[in-house]
C-alpha cells in the first residue's frame, strides 16, 4: 500500500476510481442502498479503508441521520477523506490504523470498498472476523474489490487496463497499474472471497456487483 503514502498518487485518488473501476458511482450507490435495507435512520456505520472519503461522502449525503467511524492505515488518505467530506466531516470519526484500532461498536452496518484486495488471505480472514465481531446481529456488510479466477489473471488484468485506457487514463499509467497489481496484490477468486465471508461468520452472502475484474457482495452479520 506504498502508493497511499505517495503525494502524487493521493492527489489523483479522487479522480481515478471512476475511470478505473467500471460502474464505480453506481456501485457506491448500490452499496448505500443495501446498507439502508437494514440500517436504522440514525445508524452508526463502520467503514474500513475509509481513506479518500469517497464512499463516506456518498453514504453521508444519502442518509443525513447516519454517523460514521472510518478506519484507514494512511494518515495522508484520512486527511484527503476530511477534505472530501467538507462540511460533512463532523459526522465521521476517523482512526488511523487497522481494524483492531476501531471502536468495538456494536455498529448497525459496515462497508469495505476497494480495500480487501490489498490484504493477504489469512490476514483478510482475520480482518473479516474483526469486522463481524463489531456488528450487531443481522447487520449488513458490503464489500467490493478485485476478484477473479486465478487461471484468468492475465486476461482480467488486461481488461482492467483496457477499460482504464478507454476511460481516459494515459496508456503508460494503465499498463503500469496492470503490472503492479499483477505483481503485488493477493487477489482471490470469487469462490474464495465468498468462502472467507462465510468462514468469518457472515450469512446470506449475495453478489450484487460485477464489473470486469471487480466483484461486490452484501452479507449479514
Amino acid at each position: 500500500m506504498d502508493a497511499f503514502s505517495d503525494p502524487q498518487a493521493i492527489a489523483r485518488y479522487v479522480e481515478n476510481p471512476p475511470r478505473m473501476v467500471p460502474g464505480y458511482a453506481d456501485m457506491q450507490r448500490m452499496a448505500r442502498l443495501l446498507l439502508a435495507e437494514k440500517a436504522p435512520e440514525h445508524a452508526q456505520v463502520l467503514v474500513l479503508g475509509a481513506g479518500g472519503g469517497l464512499e463516506l461522502k456518498v453514504f453521508a449525503e444519502g442518509h443525513p441521520g447516519w454517523s460514521f467511524v472510518g478506519v484507514d492505515p494512511s494518515a495522508a488518505m484520512l486527511d484527503l477523506a476530511r477534505r472530501t467530506l467538507g462540511n460533512l466531516s463532523d459526522r465521521a470519526r476517523l482512526h488511523e490504523g487497522l481494524i483492531e484500532g476501531a471502536p468495538q461498536g456494536p455498529f448497525d452496518a459496515a462497508a469495505c470498498i476497494l480495500t480487501l484486495h490489498f490484504i493477504e488471505r489469512q490476514e483478510r480472514l482475520r480482518t473479516l472476523l474483526e469486522v463481524r465481531r463489531r456488528l450487531k446481529p443481522g447487520a449488513p456488510f458490503v464489500v467490493a474489490h478485485f476478484s477473479f479466477r486465478q487461471n484468468e489473471r492475465d486476461l482480467w488484468l488486461s481488461r482492467y487496463a483496457a477499460f482504464a485506457k478507454a476511460s481516459g487514463i494515459e496508456g503508460s499509467q494503465a499498463e503500469s497499474a496492470r503490472i503492479g497489481i499483477g505483481a503485488r496484490l493477493p487477489i482471490l477468486s470469487p469462490e474464495e472471497d465468498e468462502g472467507l465471508l462465510r468462514e468469518a461468520g457472515f450469512t446470506v452472502v449475495s453478489l450484487f456487483y460485477a464489473g470486469f475484474a471487480f466483484r461486490g457482495w452484501v452479507a449479514s452479520a
